[in-house]
């Protein structure tokens, strides 16, 4: 499943998911652009565990909440190591877990901005680039949320709804570019996510306790859904377009 010769951009490539994701592309043979936020440390330690695998690999900062940002940062990874054939659209936050009843609009706003006006942003901006190289990949990390719709995260729920309607209006346009467009929708995965959302929900700190209760006997860890975007992104899935990839253990 050689990818030698593309360029991957993850957001939140640092650490958990996005670390995952970074490091087996990079095994396959990409360079990667690590975007982050905050946490550089982790941006940095990630950049050289691609290096040691003998791949090219930078940090960007930027705020997902700043389209500013966005455009900057692409640009400045255009400049520095060439146009991405593959976008991870990975980084999230979470909600803060309450009814609508009890929620303020500027919660929405600030979901729907991390999780789909700055996917769609990120998209249109390395669009050109990607439909100039002999394939494209864009991967959006969607949530099992959209499934259940549970009470109490609707900015979440909502906000992923809209990423994943992006995704497949995205697909139908760029099929003819030779860009395919696909969701990777995780259930419980092992992050720092979703230790702060089981510590909330059910005071658990430590994700080993539940897994008995987990499908396959264990919670889902990082790499069992890079393993899903590395078969995405191959020639091993050359026809698959506009799908949603459910990994939650078949329903939690």
């Amino acid at each position: 499943m050689t990818l030698e010769g593309r360029l991957a951009l993850i957001t939140g490539g640092g650490r958990g998911i996005g670390r995952a994701t970074s490091l087996a592309l990079a095994e396959d043979g990409a360079d990667i652009a690590i975007h982050y936020n905050s946490d550089a440390d982790s941006a940095n330690e990630t950049a050289e565990a691609v290096s040691k695998l003998g791949r090219r690999a930078a940090i960007f900062q930027a705020s997902l909440e700043n389209l500013e940002d966005l455009a900057g940062m692409v640009e400045s990874i255009q400049n520095q190591l060439g146009h991405p054939s593959i976008l991870v659209n990975n980084a999230g936050i979470a909600s803060k877990g309450k009814t609508v009843a009890k929620t303020e609009a500027t919660e929405v706003d600030r979901l729907m901005r991390v999780h789909a006006f700055a996917p769609h942003e990120l998209c249109r901006l390395v669009l050109h680039g990607m439909r100039e190289q002999e394939r494209g990949d864009i991967i959006m990390i969607s949530s099992a949320a959209t499934k259940y719709n549970a009470a109490g995260g609707a900015p979440y729920n909502m906000a992923k709804a809209a990423m994943e309607s992006l995704a497949r209006t995205l697909a139908a346009e760029e099929r003819r570019n030779g860009i395919r467009v696909n969701i990777v929708a995780p259930g419980l995965v092992e992050t720092e996510m979703g230790r702060r959302l089981v510590k909330a929900t059910s005071g658990v700190d430590d994700l080993r306790q539940i897994d008995a209760q987990m499908p396959f006997g264990r919670v889902c860890q990082p790499e069992d859904i890079a393993g899903a975007i590395r078969h995405l992104v191959s020639n091993r899935s050359g026809y698959v377009t506009g799908e949603r990839l459910g990994i939650d253990g078949g329903g939690q």
